[in-house]
């Protein structure tokens, strides 16, 4: 899953204190209104419960989606893929409901915001700041997909043999992700608004439900020089579950984006946002489930990280879908940066201690400098990391906080800031689910971190 900006106000103009409250990874089409507004928990949003719905999948569903069949590989088969998300997705509905209770009770209307207010100062920087690397993170996974999918439709377009290496300049992978990040990507990231994001995001929709049909007919009626494989029904040990959970934690991670769309909704209710959370993540289960398990079983142990990838190169309706994705990273890359990039700005602003009102002159220099200098890091991280499971098994864990741990630091302050004589059995049963979900979290995070670092990163 991607965050994304609503940028349909202008520039920090509707908040007091613009400084200290940047508005980072709202979702496409949100319309919400000023929290300060007289009108705010009045039904005034303009979302509803099924725009809602549909909103949160877009937000789940993403280029995350090309990973799962190897996720559902290390995981021991579709039994055992199936089963892992099962469970986890118990926590990640409760990690949504938990963001939308705590909005309501703080009054904020954005992930980070919602943490500084309940956790804390320490939470608060350490939210934004993995918010940050998270999105480079994604910013690098994308790059990755970019000469995965050129790779191939290049393959195809000058008739080369599945094995063999390219021989002229401008088929190299390293050229061909250059010229296409300078040309297409660095100018889309530059400007200081991005209005294209609504566009964007029907065209990742559109994209994504392709890629899913494609992956599933070709597994119905796979191609007839497709060989055997073997099909794995259990994991090759008890911790290479574990390598399974980053993939699923990226792909529904939507919780970031999850605050400003419960704050759209026409009536925010949390017992209403439970409701279009869960309807929004099975819908998402299954997207996952039949990429995942067709791919897989299309390929069995032999699936590349990248799906798309293990598909032969003149394949029409699989080269389609490589298009696709490559139109779909292209515009999301500039959205994950605008993220990041707002982030970096917020935290510079309350570091020193100047307004966005004070700093205008310097902004546009400092913009062009952070642009340039994310846009140059990631590119050249990704094209020297060519493996994309190395950087969805980083930025996966990272993605876990935002599901678990950030969500249950929320709950266990908010019910230990409530005056109650007495403790209620639902107080204690809150607290002890906050406490679960911080470790679950916590060791999900630490475990495939230390996974990536020692054996994926040092391989």
């Amino acid at each position: 899953g991607t965050g994304s900006i609503n940028s349909d106000y202008k520039d920090w103009e509707w908040s007091d204190d613009a400084g200290e409250r940047a508005r980072l990874l709202q979702s496409p089409s949100v319309e919400t209104v000023p929290k300060n507004s007289e009108s705010q928990g009045n039904g005034l949003g303009t979302t509803s419960a099924l725009g809602a719905v549909f909103i949160v999948v877009n937000a789940a569903l993403g280029a995350g989606l090309l990973n799962f069949p190897a996720a559902f590989s290390m995981a021991g088969g579709v039994a055992a893929g199936i089963a892992l998300q099962m469970c986890m997705l118990i926590f990640i509905i409760g990690g949504l409901v938990i963001l939308a209770y705590c909005s309501q009770a703080s009054n904020e209307r954005t992930y980070q915001e919602v943490v500084w207010a309940v956790c804390g100062k320490v939470p608060g920087v350490l939210c934004e700041v993995a918010i940050a690397v998270y999105t480079f993170g994604t910013c690098i996974a994308f790059l990755i997909i970019i000469g995965d999918q050129e790779d191939k439709i290049i393959a195809a377009l000058v008739k080369e043999p599945e094995e063999a290496g390219s021989s002229c300049w401008y088929t190299d992978r390293k050229f061909t992700i250059s010229i296409t990040a300078f040309l297409l990507i660095l100018p889309l990231s530059i400007p200081k608004e991005i209005g294209f994001q609504k566009y964007a995001s029907s065209l990742s929709v559109i994209g994504t439900w392709y890629v899913t049909a494609v992956i599933i007919i070709k597994y119905i009626w796979p191609d007839k020089e497709l060989v055997p494989v073997e099909i794995p029904t259990s994991p090759s040990t008890w911790t290479a579950v574990f390598n399974a959970m980053p993939t699923i934690c990226f792909g529904f991670q939507c919780h970031v984006s999850s605050v400003p769309v419960f704050n759209s909704m026409k009536q925010p209710e949390v017992k209403t946002w439970g409701a279009v959370v869960t309807a929004a993540m099975v819908i998402a289960l299954f997207v996952y489930t039949g990429t995942g398990a067709c791919g897989f079983l299309t390929f069995g142990a032999g699936v590349e990280q990248d799906v798309l990838m293990s598909y032969p190169s003149n394949d029409i309706p699989v080269a389609l879908a490589r298009a696709f994705i490559i139109l779909c990273v292209l515009t999301s890359y500039p959205i994950l940066h605008f993220c990041g990039r707002a982030v970096l700005e917020g935290l510079w602003l309350r570091y020193t201690g100047v307004t966005v009102e004070e700093d205008v002159v310097r902004e546009r220099r400092r913009r062009l400098l952070q642009t340039i200098s994310w846009f140059l890091l990631t590119l050249l991280l990704a094209l020297f990391i060519p493996d994309i499971g190395k950087v969805i098994s980083v930025i996966g864990g990272l993605a876990a906080c935002f599901i678990f741990v950030f969500p249950g630091l929320c709950l266990i302050q908010a019910k230990l800031s409530e005056i109650q004589e007495t403790k209620a059995i639902s107080w204690w049963a809150q607290v002890s689910y906050g406490v679960f979900m911080v470790t679950l979290g916590a060791f999900i995070f630490g475990q495939t971190t230390a996974n990536a670092i020692f054996v994926d990163l040092t391989a």
